[in-house]
């Protein structure tokens, strides 16, 4: 086979392959001319020289651009021109590898892939595909749209880890307010079990125990003066006139007794007693009896001649103590015992005479906090604790962040350490008494937040 039947032959497989239509101009070394677009709807002159398909060849590149192909059922297809070049390449190529065989290896390596490159449009034995009709800024674009995709990917990213980061800000201020609070309170329970007298106090170790009643001093009589008085009714809140022996000592003999004991004339029962404690002339405790037992004492803690501890007592053990902490002359911290142990102490911070903290213990160990922390005269904060080998552990914490007297805030914590630790969070947003807000934690840290409330996206 020559090259001039090869080209015919070429020739002919172009104008019958399917799917395409109308023809592709050749010059006068009859190659295909890749750089001319073929329209198939187009009606040419063969005489006009300026006419698609008659102009002069011209050097063929080393790949064919690409070019819009005829469309056949409205899909894209390869271009003649890129069948062509790629008929002729693929001749080159079959007769250089089938020259190796001789002549007739050569034409019919050089037939064989010319037509397989007629037919796909591909350069044998390339491995690439056929040349791709897509616009020549296709890639930029995709390339464009990709970067801008994963700024927009990354945009998000940041965005979600600064509310992460915000959200474990706030939970360790939180825990420090929680550590710091549970500091406060061990301040000052030491310090409310530092107002109670030395002489109650004795030997306590446990502050949650009931004192017991001081006990009075066996002394002989005949170390007091002796005098009788009638006791006006009221003067210590009797409620009739008595008549009493008086017995006063007076130790250190300055004029001014350290003890008076006052007996009921007729019937010798030991009714009251006045001392001054710290020999300054001045009566700083009065104790009153009954049946020959103490029932109730005042105290005078600051030496300024007025009593700011009020104390009952009930078998022998402290029943109840008020005190006037600031000495004001209200009262501002109240305790209640039952038995040998305290079971409720409130305080009122503001003197408004509405208890702004409340504790409960049940065997001496506290079980709820009550607290007014804004000072409006209503509880907004509700503490629960768990007893763990005989510590107290934060439960659970109940708040009112609206100050409409409801909690809305609800905290679960996990004490299984030994110290309570946020598990869970749930809020009430819009005070519709639902939740809005659930935030679950690990090991105090924000771990998930579920959010049933789309109005309140973002938080």
């Amino acid at each position: 086979m020559t090259k001039q039947a090869l080209a015919v032959a070429l020739i002919a497989a172009l104008l019958f392959l399917p799917g395409t239509t109308g023809c592709a101009s050749f010059g006068s070394s009859g190659g295909a001319d890749p750089t001319v677009q073929t329209d198939p709807t187009a009606q040419t002159d063969p005489t006009d020289p300026a006419a698609p398909g008659n102009a002069d060849p011209v050097d063929l590149p080393d790949h064919p651009p690409v070019v819009e192909a005829p469309k056949s059922g409205g899909k894209p297809g390869v271009s003649m021109a890129t069948r062509a070049q790629s008929a002729i390449e693929g001749l080159v190529l079959g007769a250089v590898i089938g020259a190796q065989a001789g002549p007739i290896g050569a034409a019919v390596g050089a037939g064989t892939l010319m037509l397989y490159g007629a037919v796909t449009g591909r350069v044998p034995l390339s491995g690439g595909p056929a040349p791709s009709n897509r616009p020549r800024d296709y890639e930029e674009r995709r390339e464009e749209e990709l970067e801008e995709e994963l700024d927009r990917e990354i945009e998000r990213g940041d965005d979600l880890e600064s509310q992460i980061e915000a959200e474990l800000k706030r939970q360790e201020v939180l825990l420090d307010q929680i550590e710091e609070e549970e500091a406060a309170r061990q301040a000052d329970a030491e310090r409310r079990s530092a107002e109670l007298s030395q002489d109650t106090l004795g030997s306590r170790t446990d502050t949650r125990q009931a004192p017991e009643a001081p006990e009075d001093r066996a002394l002989p009589l005949a170390i007091f003066e002796k005098e009788t008085r009638t006791i006006e009714k009221g003067e210590w809140g009797n409620s009739r006139e008595l008549e009493v022996i008086v017995r006063s000592l007076d130790a250190d003999e300055d004029g001014q007794p350290e003890q008076i004991r006052y007996f009921d004339e007729k019937t010798g029962e030991f009714v009251r007693k006045e001392l001054d404690r710290d020999y300054d002339g001045k009566i700083d405790a009065w104790h009153d009896y009954e049946n020959g037992n103490l029932v109730r004492r005042a105290l005078d803690e600051d030496s300024d001649g007025t009593a700011d501890a009020w104390e009952d007592y009930r078998a022998g053990r402290m029943a109840a103590r008020e005190v006037d902490r600031d000495h004001d002359g209200t009262r501002d911290a109240f305790y209640t015992f039952v038995g040998d142990s305290l079971v409720e102490e409130q305080h009122d911070a503001n003197n408004d005479g509405v208890p702004d903290l409340i504790i409960k213990y049940e065997d001496r160990l506290r079980v709820t906090l009550d607290e007014d922390r804004d000072r409006d005269g209503r509880i907004d904060h509700w503490t629960k604790y768990t007893i763990r080998d005989g510590e107290e552990i934060v439960e659970t914490v109940r708040r009112d962040t609206s100050g409409d007297g409801k909690a809305d805030v609800f905290e679960s914590y996990d004490g299984s350490t030994g110290k309570a630790v946020l598990a869970k969070r749930e809020e009430d947003r819009n005070g519709d008494g639902e939740i809005d807000v659930t935030s679950i934690y690990k090991k105090g840290k924000l771990v998930k937040r579920e959010i049933s409330n789309p109005d309140l996206v973002p938080l």
